[in-house]
């Protein structure tokens, strides 16, 4: 098993900054790679951005060029620096620690619990 544990959420102004970090304990052999999920009220969840632990990372359309991922795989922990924030932006934001393609375990996602993000105008 793994618990992951989200902090750094808020409430700012459009245009600001926050920085969201994930510590992930626990069983955490051969997790392939970690990120950040969202949902906004009424919406469905939807994925934010990913890193590998080879480094490789991905981003959602809406956040490119603003969200940055970063990982300190000696602490297991991933960050989630996110720029120039719009009201848009608002939503609970969900760490994901995922394990696929590891042999002798089968493929899982682990999540936390979630941090509150919320952008005003």
């Amino acid at each position: 098993q793994v618990h992951l544990v989200e902090s750094g959420g808020g409430l700012v102004q459009a245009g600001d900054s926050l920085r969201l970090s994930c510590t992930a304990s626990g069983h955490t052999i051969c997790i392939s790679h970690m990120g950040w999920f969202r949902q906004a009220p009424g919406k469905e969840r939807e994925l934010v951005t990913t890193i590998t632990k080879n480094g490789e990372t991905y981003y959602a359309d809406s956040v490119k060029g603003r969200f940055t991922i970063s990982a300190d795989n000696a602490k297991n922990t991933v960050y989630l620096q996110m720029n120039n924030l719009k009201p848009e932006d608002t939503a609970d934001y969900y760490c994901n620690a995922a394990r696929y393609g590891c042999a002798g375990f089968a493929d899982v996602d682990y999540w936390g619990d979630g941090t509150q993000v919320t952008v005003s105008t």
